[in-house]
């Protein structure tokens, strides 16, 4: 396992509250936020290779990711990135704890120290409303990723993001937050090819205001018109 650090001045960075550094501990995101994720955009991955040479991890976080994207791409080459000090320790720990090999790399996802044209595979995972340059990270992806390469990218959107818990409990760029139909249209404009047979919208209980409590407890139906929470896919960098 190597570490690299890439200089971070002059890069906007909005730094996590500690509450929100806890929270990439817990039981709730490994299982409730990350699993369903990953699960969910396997699924949506079109004709899936049995394994992926070159795979990163763009926001790496806690570094529970790390295992996960072992055992489903196996890749030659696993890459962890974030520009938090902080989280790549953790991440280190966790894949030390789980005998993961990986590189992780201290930079930011608009200026990471890798080649062009040199990644199948993107995982971006709950890491891209921190960013305060999607337009240049974007760019950076699909500069980094080789011709089919693939962007494997969940978000939460601005109404989530925006609500009142979250706003209360973590910190985040606000005026750079979007809506599913926005972040897709993005990614589209930046360069990318989005089918719809590979998006998906999860409703999942701790992306609602009430916690699912309505669903889970009196069984009420959510409203099938609603403005998403959620927003996962699979996007493609062009041949």
């Amino acid at each position: 396992m190597s570490t690299q650090t890439i200089p971070r001045a002059s890069v906007p960075y909005v730094e996590e509250t500690r509450f929100g550094k806890w929270f990439l501990k817990t039981e709730t995101w490994r299982v409730h936020v990350l699993e369903r994720a990953m699960s969910d955009l396997v699924g949506l991955i079109p004709d899936r290779r049995a394994s992926y040479d070159v795979v990163v991890d763009v926001g790496c976080g806690s570094g529970y990711s790390l295992s996960k994207l072992a055992q489903r791409f196996v890749p030659r080459e696993l890459v962890g990135v974030d520009i938090d000090p902080q989280m790549l320790a953790m991440a280190r720990a966790e894949a030390a704890r789980s005998g993961v090999a990986v590189k992780l790399l201290e930079s930011s996802n608009t200026r990471m120290p890798l080649e062009d044209a040199s990644v199948d595979l993107l995982f971006c995972h709950q890491t891209f409303h921190h960013i305060v340059e999607q337009e240049q990270a974007l760019a950076e992806f699909l500069r980094v990723l080789k011709p089919g390469g693939l962007l494997l990218f969940a978000e939460s959107t601005r109404r989530y993001i925006h609500s009142w818990m979250i706003r209360a409990l973590f910190r985040h760029p606000m005026d750079v937050q979007r809506s599913a139909p926005e972040y897709l249209q993005m990614l589209r404009q930046a360069g990318f090819a989005v089918p719809e047979a590979q998006v998906s919208y999860p409703y999942l209980w701790w992306s609602r205001g009430d916690l699912g409590i309505l669903e889970r407890w009196f069984g009420v139906v959510p409203p099938k018109e609603r403005e998403e929470t959620l927003l996962n896919l699979v996007a493609v960098k062009p041949a």
